[in-house]
């Protein structure tokens, strides 16, 4: 299995109006449907407490959870996009950040609240966040990104949401060491120990047993498929995290050499850095009469498309 576990999807699409809302509590439950998708994490919800939450899993505890802490420990406006029950929030708002988890399954939503710890619940999508823009100093998503339908999207309104100078903390399994097809080797006719590598460029949704009776979709990208999209909306990589596997995990591995240099995990620090404004351009007294004429009738000068944008 992939490092940890998935916690929460943070990329389910939901129904978008022409503007964006306010922070809500998380709603009650009622005649209205659950956002597309959230309904495998409803189902599962039970599941993930008992085994992942709250000291129950040694990745969350021994690396997941002190680099959040360590990485956002500092801000004070933070969301945790696809919180599930809310583990990683609770922790950041013990640390005395205003923390507001997000994630569109009700019942994972309902654990976190019953947990309480300071955090702040809602219940949207990441393709469309209630988030005012340029609100918020820091934005985690952690192992949850890949069960999005819509990457991109999820990317843009963390770009949105994020004030300049804020920083976005990205956790995912790593995309060259544990996407599809790749894994530990023992080839005993050989006699050879090694790491297989899949196919790292090829987009591919895999669904994988975590569980007895628990199965998770998975979407595999390459890492240009995150670093790219962010960086044509200024949002920069400065930071890459990729910790050994945990001692625990190579209690019965066979080469712990080899297994104890493949990372399991990969962490990711953004930083949102607006370019600044181009100054306007000077008139000179070379302009050729054609662009004076284009000039005085208002005809318009070509440019780049804008932005998309949306009111926060």
């Amino acid at each position: 299995m992939s490092p940890g576990a998935p916690r929460g999807s943070a990329g389910v699409p939901a129904s978008a109006s022409a503007s964006v809302p306010a922070p809500v509590p998380v709603p009650a439950a009622g005649p209205t449907a659950p956002p597309s998708g959230a309904a495998l994490w409803d189902e599962h919800a039970s599941w993930w407490r008992a085994p992942f939450t709250d000291g129950a899993d040694i990745e969350y505890e021994g690396e997941i959870i002190p680099l959040a802490r360590r990485e956002l420990g500092s801000f004070a406006r933070v969301l945790d996009l696809g919180c599930g029950e809310g583990q990683v929030a609770r922790a950041l708002a013990a640390g005395g950040a205003s923390l507001i988890g997000l994630d569109p399954s009700r019942n994972q939503l309902a654990n976190a609240s019953a947990l309480g710890g300071g955090p702040s619940f809602v219940c949207a999508a990441g393709e469309w966040l209630p988030i005012a823009t340029g609100s918020l100093d820091a934005v985690l998503c952690c192992l949850a990104i890949e069960h999005s339908d819509d990457t991109d999207a999820v990317l843009e309104e963390v770009a949105r949401v994020l004030a300049p100078g804020g920083t976005f903390l990205l956790l995912i399994n790593h995309p060259m060491y544990q996407g599809p097809g790749s894994g530990f080797v023992d080839d005993q006719i050989l006699g050879e120990h090694y790491w297989r590598v899949g196919p790292y460029l090829t987009e591919q949704v895999s669904v994988e047993e975590v569980d007895s009776n628990v199965s998770i979709p998975f979407a595999h990208r390459p890492l240009s498929r995150y670093v790219n999209p962010l960086a044509a909306l200024d949002v920069l990589l400065v930071a890459m995290f990729e910790p050994p596997p945990l001692e625990a995990f190579l209690a019965t591995s066979v080469d712990r050499e080899l297994e104890g240099a493949i990372p399991r995990l990969l962490a990711m620090r953004f930083e949102h850095r607006p370019a600044p404004a181009r100054p306007a351009a000077r008139r000179t007294a070379g302009r050729n009469a054609a662009g004076r004429g284009a000039a005085a009738s208002g005809t318009p000068a070509r440019g780049a498309a804008p932005r998309r944008q949306r009111s926060g």
